[in-house]
């Protein structure tokens, strides 16, 4: 951290860069959920449906999974970004003496 910044712009740039880190996890869970739902889908699916209800049924749930998988994601990442910038503050207060 830098003595220079105020504390505020600090904890402004260190917010900022959990807000970004939990945009591109919740992205990629959010890919990977969709790819597993569309497989569970398929194999879940009864063989005779329709392929339009079938491909309904396989986004409603691919949503309902990205909906969760974000949260948990934002959830994760906030917590371990909010750990970091504790222990970077700790860094920089050792580094100082």
């Amino acid at each position: 951290m830098d003595d220079d910044k105020p504390i505020t712009e600090q904890a402004m740039d260190a917010i900022t860069s959990a807000v970004e880190a939990t945009k591109d996890a919740a992205v990629t869970a959010v890919k990977k959920v969709r790819k597993a739902a569309k497989k569970v889908a398929k194999k879940v699916a009864p063989k005779k449906a329709s392929k339009k209800s079938s491909k309904k049924a396989a986004k409603k749930s691919s949503k309902k999974a990205a909906k969760k998988a974000t949260k948990k994601t934002a959830k994760k990442s906030a917590k371990k970004s909010g750990k970091k910038a504790v222990k970077s503050k700790k860094k920089a207060g050792k580094a100082k003496r």
